[in-house]
């Protein structure tokens, strides 16, 4: 190949060796550069040979980095590595080069069938010699993301994981793992690593004279560690470096030395080396294989980080794809990236701060010496300029900006499972596109859509592809209604080529895998947990095979407590017939058989447990106790045919089921061999669900808590009453609970307390912050004393009274017409009139101008304003002495402007406020907004500011829209 702009003598010394480091702008730029100067004829690349088949794909469009190749085994997907790339990779760079200038590029790595198969053989437990020509093949020469060049390391032991992550097993030899770049750094003086390198190669652009004298000096550096170190501890690094020299033999007999070689730079040392083919061939003999596949697969930037544990990893993956694809002045354009973000979270920050960071960045990285200010410099700015000094934002800055939520794309013709393909086509019908950044998803099922979208998550969850996460629902707790949180990640496209053994498509794979895991379940948990699951799948051709488990495992179960466990998942699932569309008639049967049987053996089964089983078991009877309620409640039927007639009726002999219960937690809260913590629970659920009444419930307690009591055990009844929520509540609004408990507690000897305060602090922790200072409250002016009033106890603490303000509770009633947009306001009974400028009074129904029309509008128009006193009264109102809100009045929706209070002589008599308020001439103009003064009224001179009292605060307050 010849070409006249051809750097001159870029092939003098033989092949043209490229070392890098992965996912480094700097280097991606140098090689750009270097591949445009020397023009080679062929480009070998580090990476498995087996995906020189993809190549072609990464120029469609369609392929949008980051990306990776994946790896699996054909009989054992789990088994799989990947290889990342980034648009700022180098190896990505130079496949796109490649590619837009028609020349030849291939992976010269170790196959992928030698990584899988080596690292099966590892994980099985072989024992690998050391030595060359039997050493473990694909190590990796990378200490983590420090080492420039890190390269693919094969035989990870776990699916999903990085090839580059993999690590030797313990070294025989005396040799010790080197870190290139530490090394280089302490050389240079430097003691941080990760910033040498930064200054040194990222933070510089291509050289203008000479596009290769960077990656001479790397050459250089790395030959004199690897003369120094060896292989530096990684001895697999041995056999794969004698496979890329095979291979770029074999390149240099098709095209001479015009090729170029894009590599880690440590393994740029080694391939220049001169060796036999005999011996390199020698290191390859007898390596395992298997068979493999490979694709494309999405892959983000937040896997590319260190902080995900990829040990080629870099720090800042958002920061290095900044530094690439800005054309000039990094830092004011990353600075920016920031002010956007904040603004976005409602941060104040302006384009003053933005000037003012950037000048501070340039200035902190001359202080420190560098050539241009970094992302620590740009860290410090942002937190003292942007920031006020605060970490917080910084948060923010780092996740959606330094390490990023971008999430490649791969196109359709890129080879994938049959299972991948009709997810793809799912995902696209439902218009669900997977995303790296996680996000709600609210789901009503009672739409075509969402219910699709939620069988789809539920049977990929049954697969084990854990894209969403189901959530508690926001203000619903209807059946129709799910929320999940969705967040894709790479490794789930290892899952889905994993759940392929199970079928070609979401449904028949979900399916399949439903009823072996029925048949495989161990507990009867594990089979009620599988059928909701089904349920919730839409997999109704799994359900028989789920349900024929189901019985069998109920009929010869006889633990209570693997009963009760069970009870609650088969319940739950009753409910989604009529929303779902699905018939769970089968399941009422056995759901009362079993509650049936929970009933007969729980009893017997509460006698003489200790603390943790008892706690255990209290769990199980909440269950139970909501199961129950559930069961009772649910149509006849539970299909989606049973009718609207079956909906209106509960299901046929399940009627009986909460009286039987009841019974039961009554026989619970009577039977001194039953735990305290049991017994207490019983009563409060009795109670709860009006079957025990306040008295009875608490003489129980003085029962409990009496002398005779020892006081662990009275702690643990307690516990079991007021524990959990909802208890606190309970003694709030009960105060001779409360003071049963309090006496009992004042009465516990020293020698007892220490026992049980461990106990009753975890009770009380438990209650929010408000229901605990309340109940300090009452505890410290004394329960059971509030009907006495303040006159027992002088001074009413605040927040409480002897009885409830009606006055201050009606004052809310008009905002909260206004914040429900009810238009007809609540009958009031009609106030006494408002003195009216000088003693005159507002006029009534008879004495209103007869201009006005029905409605109660004046005649100047639809101002609403009367004939002659310029008062603005509510339109669509004849009375107006009734204390209603005039809308658009402040002083009626504003309660910070103080305004009339109508129907309240006193706010106008000098006897009952202050007299600067009532004289007009004194009054504080700033404390209110008076009517505009009528010039033509003479009997009001000075207006009507008399009407305009200042009231107090509270007195505003309680006002407010009257």
């Amino acid at each position: 190949m010849t070409d006249d702009s051809r750097w001159p003598k870029a092939h003098g010394s033989g092949p043209l060796l490229l070392g890098v480091r992965h996912h480094g702008p700097g280097s991606a730029r140098a090689v750009r550069g270097a591949l445009d100067a020397a023009r080679p004829a062929a480009v070998l690349i580090e990476g498995p040979p087996e995906a020189d088949a993809l190549v072609p794909s990464a120029a469609d469009p369609d392929l949008r980095p980051p990306v990776a190749l994946l790896a699996h085994a054909v009989d054992e997907p789990g088994r799989s590595a990947f290889w990342p790339f980034a648009e700022f990779s180098p190896e990505w760079v130079a496949i796109r080069w490649a590619l837009e200038h028609d020349v030849p590029a291939h992976f010269i790595d170790l196959p992928a069938a030698h990584t899988l198969a080596w690292g099966e053989r590892k994980k099985e437990g072989e024992e690998v010699s050391a030595e060359p020509g039997s050493s473990e093949p694909g190590s990796s020469a990378a200490p983590g993301p420090a080492e420039p060049g890190s390269s693919v390391a094969p035989g990870p032991a776990e699916p999903g994981a990085d090839p580059r992550d993999a690590e030797d097993a313990p070294d025989t030899g005396e040799q010790v793992r080197v870190d290139p770049l530490a090394v280089l750094a302490e050389a240079a003086g430097h003691d941080d690593p990760e910033r040498w390198w930064e200054d040194v190669v990222e933070h510089r652009g291509p050289g203008e004279r000479d596009p290769f004298a960077s990656f001479a000096a790397l050459e250089e550096a790395m030959g004199a560690l690897r003369e120094r170190y060896g292989a530096g501890g990684h001895h697999r690094d041995l056999v794969r470096e004698a496979h890329m020299r095979l291979r770029l033999r074999a390149a240099r007999k098709e095209f001479g030395d015009e090729v170029a070689v894009v590599c880690g730079a440590w393994h740029v040392p080694a391939l220049r080396e001169k060796t036999t083919v005999t011996a390199d061939r020698a290191l390859l003999k007898g390596l395992p294989k298997v068979k493999t596949d490979l694709t494309w697969v999405p892959w983000t930037h937040r896997r590319l980080a260190r902080s995900s544990g990829y040990g080629a990893g870099i720090d800042s993956p958002g920061w290095y794809g900044h530094l690439f694809h800005a054309p000039d002045r990094p830092v004011e354009r990353w600075l920016t990236k920031v002010a956007r973000l904040l603004r976005e979270e409602d941060r104040i920050v302006s384009s003053a701060h933005v000037i003012e960071a950037v000048r501070l960045a340039e200035t902190l990285a001359a202080l420190r010496g560098r050539p241009l200010p970094g992302l620590s410099e740009t860290v410090d700015a942002v937190r003292a300029v942007m920031g006020d000094g605060s970490d917080v934002p910084l948060a923010l800055v780092h996740d959606r900006l330094v390490v990023g939520d971008v999430l490649g794309e791969v196109p359709e013709s890129a080879p994938a499972v049959p299972l991948q393909r009709d997810l793809t086509r799912s995902q696209r019908s439902l218009r669900l596109k997977p995303e790296a950044l996680e996000r709600e998803l609210e789901l009503d099922l009672r739409g075509d859509t969402d219910v699709g979208r939620s069988r789809l998550l539920h049977r990929l969850r049954l697969l084990g592809v854990d894209w969403g996460e189901p959530a508690r629902s926001r203000g619903s707790t209807g059946t129709f209604r799910e929320t999940w949180r969705l967040r894709w990640e790479p490794e789930l496209s290892v899952r889905v080529a994993e759940a392929g053994v199970w079928g070609t498509t979401v449904l028949a794979a979900a399916q399949a895998k439903a009823e072996a895991d029925a048949t495989a379940a161990r507990t009867l948990a594990d089979v009620t947990a599988l059928a909701e699951q089904c349920l919730l799948a839409g997999l109704p051709d799994a359900l028989p095979v789920v349900m024929r488990v189901l019985a069998d495992r109920a009929a010869l179960d006889t633990d209570v407590g693997h009963l009760a466990q069970a009870l609650p998942a088969l319940v739950r699932s009753l409910r989604y017939g009529d929303v779902r569309g699905t018939d769970t008639g089968a399941l009422a049967g056995v759901a009362a058989g079993l509650a049936g049987r929970v009933f007969v053996g729980l009893p017997p089964a509460c006698a003489a447990l200790d603390t943790d089983a008892a706690k255990e078991m209290r769990g199980h009877v909440d269950a139970v106790h909501t199961a129950v309620a559930l069961l009772t409640e649910t149509p006849a039927g539970g299909g989606a045919g049973a009718g609207a007639a079956a909906s209106a009726a509960p299901a046929a002999g399940h009627g009986d089921l909460r009286d039987r219960w009841r019974a039961v937690l009554r026989t619970l809260s009577l039977r001194d061999s039953v735990p305290g913590v049991l017994r207490g629970r019983a009563v409060r659920l009795l109670l709860d669900d009006g079957e025990l009444g306040p008295a009875e419930a608490a003489r129980l307690m003085g029962l409990a808590l009496s002398p005779g009591t020892a006081p662990a055990d009275a702690a643990a009844w307690i516990e079991g009453f007021v524990g959990g929520g909802g208890g606190g509540l309970l003694l709030v609004h009960d105060e001779r609970l409360l003071g049963l408990v309090d006496g009992w507690l004042t009465g516990v000897p020293a020698e007892a307390f220490t026992d049980v305060l461990p106990l009753l602090r975890r009770t009380f922790a438990a209650y929010g912050p408000g229901v605990r200072r309340t109940l300090g409250e009452l505890v410290r002016r004394g329960p059971g004393d509030r009907a006495a009033g303040p006159a027992s106890h002088g001074a009413v603490t605040p927040g409480f009274a002897a009885e409830q303000d009606i006055r201050r509770a009606d004052a809310v009633l008009p905002v909260l017409r206004l914040l429900l947009g009810l238009e007809d306001p609540l009958p009031r009974e009609p106030a006494a009139p408002v003195p009216f400028g000088r003693g005159r009074s507002r006029p009534g129904p008879a004495e209103r101008d007869p201009g006005q029309d029905g409605q109660g509008r004046g005649g100047q128009g639809q101002g609403g304003q009367e004939q002659g006193d310029g008062e603005q009264w509510p339109s669509g109102r004849g009375d107006p002495t009734r204390r209603d809100p005039v809308p658009g009045h402040p002083t009626q929706l504003d309660p910070t402007r103080r305004g009339p209070v109508q129907g309240d002589p006193t706010q106008c008599d000098p006897t009952q406020c202050d007299p600067t308020q009532c004289d007009p001439t004194q009054r504080d103009p700033t404390r209110g907004d008076p009517v505009p003064d009528d010039p033509n009224d003479p009997d009001d001179p000075v207006g009507r500011g008399a009407a305009w009292c200042g009231t107090t605060d509270d007195n505003d307050l309680a006002e407010v829209g009257t």
